[in-house]
C-alpha cells in the first residue's frame, strides 16, 4: 500500500497530499472507485450534493474497511442552499446520504457573490464545527476578497481552498495568499479535465525522464507546488498511478516547463459563475 505525506492547515487539519474525486459518478460507480481507492492508500475522499453519489461515496467509505478515522470525507455545500438554516438543513441531508456521523471537511461549494449569503452559510458551518458535527470547514472557488470576508466578519479563515488548478492556470497569486494565511489549496481539474493538456511534447519528455506518466508529472508538479490535486477516476490501474507520485522529484527547469504555456480557466470565474 502507497503511504501518502499530509499537509496541515491552520486548524490542525491534517490533509493528505492527494486525494480521489467523484465527479461525475453516480452512487454505483462510486461505491466502487472509493472503496477501491481506499484499499491501496487513499485517504482523502471528494464528494458534493451536487455530485448526487453522497449515497454511493459512503457506501464505498464502509465497504473499503479502512477505520473511520483514517478518512477525510470531503462534501460541498450547493448554491441553491446557501443561507443560514438552509446550510444547517442541507448538511443533515449529505450526512444522512453518506450514513456518517460525521463529515470531515465541509466546503462551500461557490460563493454566488451576487446571492451574496455565502457569509450566512459560513457562520452556520461554523456552528457545524462547533458542534463537532463537521472536523473542519472549508470552501471552493473562492477568490481572496471572499477568504478576507469571511475572516473579517467572522474571524475565521477556511482551512482549505478548493480551486481550478492545473498547468494551463496555475494560480501563483492565490496560492501565495493561502501560504500565508495557512489555508491548504486543493486543486480540482487538476489534470486539466477536457483540453489537450497531457499530449504537450514537453510533458512527454519529462515523463520519459522519470520513467512515469505524464499524468503523473502534473500530479507531482502539483504537490511540489503544495498544493492538493484530486483526480477524479475509477479505474484501478489509473488510480494506483495518481497515487504513485511520490517515488520522484520534479528539477526546477522541469517545473517550469509544466506549466511554461498559455494561461486559461477550463471552468467558471467565482466572481460570476453561478451552480445551484
Amino acid at each position: 500500500m502507497i503511504s501518502i505525506p499530509a499537509h496541515t492547515a491552520h486548524d490542525g487539519t491534517k490533509i493528505p497530499a492527494v486525494g480521489l474525486g467523484t465527479w461525475p459518478m453516480d452512487d454505483t460507480q462510486a461505491e466502487e472507485a472509493v472503496s477501491q481507492a481506499l484499499g491501496m492508500g487513499y485517504r482523502l475522499v471528494d464528494t458534493a450534493t451536487n455530485y448526487r453519489n453522497e449515497t454511493g461515496t459512503g457506501r464505498g467509505v464502509a465497504r473499503s474497511g479502512v477505520p473511520r478515522e483514517e478518512i477525510v470525507v470531503t462534501t460541498k455545500l450547493p448554491g441553491r442552499h446557501h443561507g443560514y438554516d438552509e446550510t444547517l438543513a442541507s448538511f443533515e441531508e449529505s450526512r444522512s446520504r453518506l450514513g456518517l456521523s460525521y463529515v470531515d471537511l465541509y466546503l462551500i461549494h461557490w460563493p454566488l457573490p451576487r446571492v451574496d449569503k455565502y457569509v450566512d452559510s459560513w457562520k452556520a458551518m461554523i456552528e457545524l464545527r462547533d458542534r463537532g458535527l463537521v472536523r473542519s470547514i472549508g470552501v471552493s472557488n473562492f477568490t481572496a476578497e471572499h477568504l478576507t470576508r469571511l475572516e473579517a466578519e467572522t474571524g475565521v479563515l477556511p482551512s482549505v481552498n478548493q480551486i481550478e488548478l492545473h498547468p494551463y492556470f496555475p494560480q501563483d497569486e492565490l496560492r501565495a495568499f493561502h501560504a500565508d494565511k495557512g489555508i491548504v489549496t486543493e486543486s480540482w481539474s487538476p489534470l486539466g479535465r477536457g483540453s489537450s493538456l497531457l499530449d504537450d511534447p514537453e510533458l512527454g519528455k519529462i515523463a520519459e525522464a522519470h520513467d512515469v506518466t505524464p499524468g503523473q508529472v502534473v500530479l507531482r508538479w502539483h504537490t511540489q507546488l503544495g498544493a492538493v490535486p484530486i483526480p477524479k477516476s475509477a479505474d484501478p490501474v489509473r488510480q494506483r498511478e495518481n497515487l504513485d507520485i511520490f517515488g520522484f522529484e520534479l528539477t526546477p527547469a522541469e517545473m517550469t516547463a509544466v506549466s511554461d504555456g498559455p494561461r486559461r480557466r477550463l471552468g467558471g470565474d467565482p466572481t460570476t459563475h453561478e451552480e445551484f
